[in-house]
Parts: C-alpha cells; sequence; structure tokens
C-alpha cells in the first residue's frame, strides 16, 4: 500500500514562505495527478494547487501567483513551495493520489505575527 507523507509546516509570520514536501512511498511516476488540499478548522478542504504526471498544473484562485507545485519523480517527492503568505492560509495541509485515492496525514501550517 502507498503511503504518501507531509512535511514542511510550521508557523510563519505573514509575508513569509514555507515549502511543504509530500513523499510517495513508492515510485511517484506511476502515480499520475497530486494535488495539495488545504483545510481550516469548520471549513471544507479545498484543493489549492494540482500536477499531473506530466508536468501540467492548477491552482486555486487565491493562491495563483504565490504558490508553486512541483515533483521530483526521482525523489518520489511533490512540493508546494508557498511565497507571500497570509493568515488565510492557515490550515492542515494534505497531499493526495488521485490514481490511488490516497491521503497523506496533513501538515499545519499557521500564519501569524
Amino acid at each position: 500500500q502507498v503511503q504518501l507523507v507531509e512535511s514542511g509546516g510550521g508557523l510563519v509570520q505573514p509575508g513569509g514562505s514555507l515549502r511543504l514536501s509530500c513523499a510517495a512511498s513508492r515510485r511517484l511516476g506511476g502515480i499520475g495527478f497530486v494535488g495539495w488540499y488545504r483545510q481550516a478548522p469548520g471549513k471544507q478542504r479545498d484543493l489549492v494547487a494540482s500536477i499531473t504526471s506530466g508536468g501540467l498544473t492548477n491552482y486555486a484562485d487565491s493562491v495563483k501567483g504565490r504558490f508553486t507545485i512541483s515533483r521530483d519523480n526521482a525523489m518520489n517527492t511533490v512540493y508546494l513551495k508557498m511565497n507571500s503568505l497570509q493568515s488565510e492560509d492557515t490550515a492542515v495541509y494534505f497531499c493526495y493520489a488521485a490514481s490511488l485515492n490516497i491521503w497523506g496525514q496533513g501538515t499545519q501550517v499557521t500564519v501569524s505575527s
């Protein structure tokens, strides 16, 4: 069974940056679509960014120009670089492999002064 493990979350001040990692326990090239989602307290889980096996990317309007998703198939890892973080970005961030219907455990991102 493939596992996804997120890391890189933490506390950051407004305007700061973080890079999240989603490491897969097997070869990433065969997994296909991977998405980063986030869920704030009391809210639904929303798609933030996604990337296909071929490298096509898609972003939520709220993060366009600030977040960048990328994948390193050799390292079996998908990254989410987050710049110009705002308090509204505070949430638990999850990665998801659609072809396997598998979620990671999530990593907390808190943006606060």
